[in-house]
């Protein structure tokens, strides 16, 4: 199991750090059991929050409402919860 998540019931919760203000949204590695992840908006009112649930939900092929912000609402460290459903998806997207 890749240190990033745990499962916890039906969810899986996924720990990452977010880098607004990126030029395009993208996985850019894994750092201090965090998914590093950069994110095509300004961390403004939750633009970066709505961009990050966006890229993932279309990374994982989940709907977004699927996936929500459990910690780190005006932080960079952030922990989402997704449906346990696409941990397969979820393992491929995590670098090695």
């Amino acid at each position: 199991m890749a240190s990033c998540y745990r499962v916890s019931g039906t969810q899986i919760l996924l720990d990452i750090k977010a880098v607004p203000g990126s030029s395009k949204s993208q996985i850019a590695g894994l750092r201090e059991n965090r998914l590093r992840i950069k994110i095509a908006a300004a961390p403004e009112d939750g633009k970066a929050n709505a961009e990050l649930r966006a890229f993932l939900a279309k990374a994982l092929d989940c709907p977004k409402k699927d996936i929500t912000l459990v910690v780190g609402e005006k932080s960079r460290l952030k922990t989402l919860a997704l449906p346990v459903a696409f941990r397969e998806k979820l393992e491929e997207l995590i670098p090695r």
